[in-house]
């Protein structure tokens, strides 16, 4: 790359970048989008202001390494094993089925089975950068269908392996024995596939016991400057050495990255590396819209467009099986279908290197390079398409009718079974307390079930769905829902129907308190009061002082909150009034801790420690 082009890009990928913060920030897909459109408008086919988007795509592909280091070091080894089944089996029939039907139509399509088997496996494969970066925003890499599309895009790294290995054996000059001579003078298959093994267990052996040895003499140094330079140099060169022997730099610096999991140095890494992560897949997406060539789509609009929306709805419709087949429920498979139906940028390494050796044409490779990177253009619209079938599906007229619920005249009714109505269930559940479990997320229920917990789906705000459930006969009902509003309405809703049970209902914060207080509620209790105040606690133990004391100022603490919380309730409307309350009480709750550690001894404590 020239240096005019390095500050042109650098200079527009900035631009980009501040262009898409208020969408970014919103959660969407505005980072992805923007970049994508800046370098369809700086790029070669557009403005022509860098003309070198080949060049700026392969340097940018980095990003793409960085990413899955840090994804690596997300992942001990001990987490990666229970995702062999499904990044083996997943994984492995996305990959061939994709394959198998893209190559298919091609040959339908009149590509000879050759060029129609390359096409094939090069578009099975979907963007790694694209993927991750969107169920990143989305906070939703953890879920189901984040874990199954991680997955199938770390086997896709690895199938890039032998697809390398394929490409050759497909090229027209088999026949005259030019493909097997170009073939062998890389050194016997032996030799190579040793060369490999010596790799990969010298990455494994030097993660485990070289690294950690090397980052601790160097975070001794105190020069934070040096152990950024450092890790670079550990993602940088494990990427040249893979490519050096022909394996995917992504699928290396992964390994490195799940070998240094559980190092101590793992946060240190995280930290020095996530900037250039960051701007770099920032570049490499404006790359991916410079490649977008508009001559071809000019001389081919119909065409190109039939392939992108066929290539797409084969990849969609093959996700979507494969979802099903392995369980994913209804909602999860459709965001693990939409967010891998697009091409990846391995494609791009895969047409150039098919084309060198023959197994494809270069009107071909030039003509799937752009529908590919169209593809990929799209995803962020396909995003907002699934988005709004999400909320079809949500909405009251699409929701499917709730559960039959067996009367059985149980005490208590949970409402919500996330992560706060599940301990409250629990631990009724061990008491002996029965009890019936309702929540209005029907894939929720779902895998409740299959947990053997029995729930049931509905919406709790209806009341025929609580009376069904023994509305009339119960004698608690515990709110636990994960919505201000829905839960207020439910709480308003029960005490007007079924007077005669206690009200139990999950606050978010004081105000919410307030309105579930108004609402009829007779308990609430905030979601985070207990984990936030045992923590303060232990922080006081850890800080020198006794545990029985530090227990009771935690319970004096409790119960002077609760104290100021129903006396702030009296004046909820008044700003200057609930100032006044609050400094207040303040200062009361520091007299009585001070009353208290003059009246009680620290020597009288001895017998309640731990």
């Amino acid at each position: 790359m020239d240096g005019h082009n390095v500050l042109l890009s650098a200079f527009f990928f900035l631009a980009a970048a501040v262009a898409v913060v208020p969408f970014a920030r919103r959660g969407g897909l505005g980072s992805v989008l923007g970049y994508l459109l800046a370098g369809v408008f700086i790029g070669p086919y557009a403005l022509g202001l860098v003309t070198n988007a080949e060049d700026i795509l392969h340097f940018s592909e980095f990003g793409v390494v960085m990413m899955l280091f840090l994804v690596g070091l997300e992942l001990e080894p001990a987490k990666l094993w229970r995702l062999r089944v499904p990044i083996l089996g997943m994984g492995g029939a996305q990959v061939v089925g994709t394959a198998l039907v893209l190559a298919l139509i091609a040959i339908l399509l009149g590509q000879t089975w050759q060029t129609g088997i390359a096409i094939g496996m090069a578009l099975s494969l979907s963007s790694t950068a694209i993927a991750l970066q969107i169920l990143n925003e989305r906070h939703v890499l953890g879920t189901t269908a984040g874990q199954s599309a991680f997955s199938v895009l770390l086997f896709q790294d690895i199938a890039v392996i032998p697809i390398l290995a394929i490409l050759p054996l497909l090229a027209t000059g088999l026949l005259d024995g030019s493909a097997v001579a170009a073939a062998s003078d890389d050194g016997p298959a032996w030799l190579r596939a040793l060369t490999v093994i010596g790799v990969v267990a010298g990455i494994v052996l030097a993660g485990r016991y070289a690294l950690r040895p090397v980052f601790r003499f160097i975070a001794g140094s105190g020069i934070r400057e040096i152990f950024t330079a450092t890790a670079l140099l550990l993602v940088v060169g494990t990427a040249l050495l893979m490519q050096l022997i022909g394996l995917s730099p992504a699928l290396g610096t992964f390994l490195a990255g799940v070998v240094l999991a559980n190092s101590e140095y793992r946060l240190a890494l995280e930290s020095d590396i996530e900037p250039f992560k960051a701007l770099l897949l920032g570049l490499f997406f404006i790359s991916v819209g410079m490649s977008i060539n508009f001559g071809v789509i000019g001389d081919h609009p119909v065409l190109i467009g039939g392939l992108v929306v066929g290539m797409i709805a084969v990849k969609l419709g093959v996700l979507l099986v494969l979802a099903r087949a392995f369980g994913l429920p209804g909602e999860q498979n459709l965001l693990f279908s939409f967010v891998l139906a697009q091409g990846g940028e391995f494609a791009f390494v895969l047409f150039q290197f098919a084309a060198a050796e023959g197994a494809l044409t270069s009107e071909v490779t030039e003509m799937l390079v752009v529908v590919v990177a169209l593809s990929m253009a799209t995803t962020p619209l396909l995003m907002i398409l699934l988005d709004r079938v999400l909320r079809r599906m949500r909405s009251p007229a699409n929701q499917r009718e709730p559960d039959k619920i067996e009367l059985e005249g149980h005490p208590v009714i949970v409402i919500g079974y996330g992560r706060f109505g599940q301990i409250v269930g629990r631990f009724l559940s061990a008491n002996g307390v029965g009890m019936v479990i309702l929540d209005n997320d029907p894939d929720h229920v779902e895998v409740l079930r299959q947990f053997g917990v029995r729930a049931f789906y509905g919406d709790a705000t209806r009341l025929d769905l609580l009376e069904r459930a023994g509305g009339e006969t119960a004698k608690l009902f515990v709110v636990a829902i994960d919505d201000k509003e829905k839960t207020v309405a439910t709480v308003q809703a029960i005490r007007e129907r079924f007077p005669q049970a206690k009200v139990f209902a999950r606050a978010r914060n004081r105000d919410h308190v307030y309105d579930l207080w108004s609402a009829g509620a007779h308990f609430t209790h905030r979601e985070t009061f207990d984990a936030a105040l045992t923590m303060g606690r232990e922080a006081l133990v850890a800080l020198g002082e006794h545990p029985f004391a530090a227990r009771r100022r935690a319970r004096m603490f409790s119960e002077h909150d609760e104290k100021m919380l129903a006396d702030g309730y009296a004046v909820r409307d008044s700003d200057e009034s609930l100032v006044k309350l609050s400094r207040q009480a303040r200062e009361q709750l520091e007299r009585l801790v001070a009353v208290d550690k003059g009246v009680t001894p620290a020597e009288k404590d001895h017998g309640w420690g731990d």
